[in-house]
């Protein structure tokens, strides 16, 4: 006998029996069901992930990761200082020139540093500056060019939040021009006769949850009660009937009916074709405005910390992705602590740069078979 009696959770779904095989409608409702159920899931699943990930990341990957870039700005300057010594051949200086204006960009993609931009103009021959002016607006010209419109002149590229958030309102205020113009176009009588129909389908989806809502608000009046314990309950799934309600949220509607057995698998079973296609509908919007809301705090998630947006991940894998980062910055602060001791010995940092050079060369020929 088990410790702790087991309780099962009711589900809303219409059972198939062996008289009366489901209907395609009846079919399509379960299914629905069970896509519904796993977009909750995956949603619970992200707002569950994402605050123990910022967690985690400010903890743990943010001090590291400062810690790097300090290392980085070191070693940069240390590099600097063995640029001007004696001892070194002129491809060796021009080796150590490239390295040093690779380090100090990747610096500064981090962090704004006049000493580390004054060495990445010395060893790059270029203007920081002017380079990321002119690579700004090449970005911008692209951008504007694949979205179709003007992001002007006063968006902030750096920050994807904010392109996001300009993109949304233009293209808000472009839907608004669409529907201005529409609303003053002549309509044809095909399509009075359609926006009628979808009116109707409207009205009749939102009687279907008003419906299923005044029953439980019916039953579970708390001011009915006079028992304390029981008005306090009442309060409490009243409180989830009106929330459901406002949302237009069916399916809780109809969890919360199992649950309190107001119905059963025969009542869904039973209801009429014409209310369970209306309850299809519905769930149909449901299901979208999950998806909808997964795929926001996906592409939200993404542009925060500089992820490709169209690389599918789990709410469960980004933790991974974290571990994995810190892992490679620790290592990063290993190595640059090493090749910060190789600088300042002349022996060392000629060894260091023939190792380099190697490096290059196998990686560039990576890259040829590729």
């Amino acid at each position: 006998m088990p410790l702790l009696s087991e309780t099962r959770v009711k589900r809303v779904n219409i059972a198939a029996n062996t008289e009366a095989p489901l209907s395609k409608d009846q079919k399509a409702f379960n299914n629905l069901i069970k896509k519904i159920e796993a977009q909750r899931k995956k949603l619970a699943e992200w707002e569950t992930a994402v605050p123990l990930f910022y967690q985690k990341y400010s903890s743990d990957l943010l001090p590291l990761a400062e810690k790097e870039t300090d290392l980085q700005i070191s070693l940069a300057e240390a590099l600097d200082r063995a640029h001007d010594q004696k001892g070194l051949t002129k491809p060796e200086r021009r080796k150590l020139s490239n390295f040093i204006a690779e380090l100090t960009e990747q610096v500064l993609a981090q962090r704004e540093h006049e000493a580390t931009k004054a060495l990445y103009n010395k060893h790059s021959h270029c203007d920081f500056d002017a380079d990321e002016a002119a690579e700004r607006e090449l970005a911008k010209a692209m951008l504007e060019s694949v979205l179709g419109m003007d992001l002007g002149d006063d968006v902030d590229l750096s920050s994807p939040e904010e392109v996001m958030k300009k993109v949304e309102a233009q293209y808000r205020a472009q839907q608004e021009d669409w529907q201005e113009a529409q609303a003053k176009r002549k309509k044809s009588a095909r399509e009075l006769a359609q926006e009628a129909r979808r009116e109707v389908e409207e009205k009749q989806m939102s009687q279907s949850v008003r419906e299923v809502y005044r029953k439980l608000a019916s039953s579970l009046h708390p001011d009915r009660e006079t028992d304390p314990e029981e008005q306090e309950r009442k309060t409490a799934l009243m409180q989830r009937a009106n929330q459901a309600y406002e949302k237009g949220n069916l399916l809780q509607l109809l969890e919360l009916q199992l649950e309190l057995e107001h119905i059963d698998q025969a009542h869904l079973a039973g209801l009429k074709p014409e209310r369970l296609k209306r309850y299809i509908k519905i769930l149909k919007g449901q299901l979208a405005e999950l998806e909808d809301e997964v795929l926001r705090i996906e592409d939200q998630f993404a542009a925060q910390f500089g992820l490709n947006p169209f690389e599918k991940r789990t709410a469960s894998g980004i933790m991974t992705l974290l571990h994995v980062d810190i892992a490679q910055c620790e290592m990063s602060i290993r190595q640059l602590k090493n090749q910060i001791e190789a600088a300042a010995d002349l022996k060392m940092l000629k060894g260091w740069l023939k190792t380099i050079a190697k490096r290059r060369m196998r990686d560039e020929d990576l890259d040829f078979l590729f």
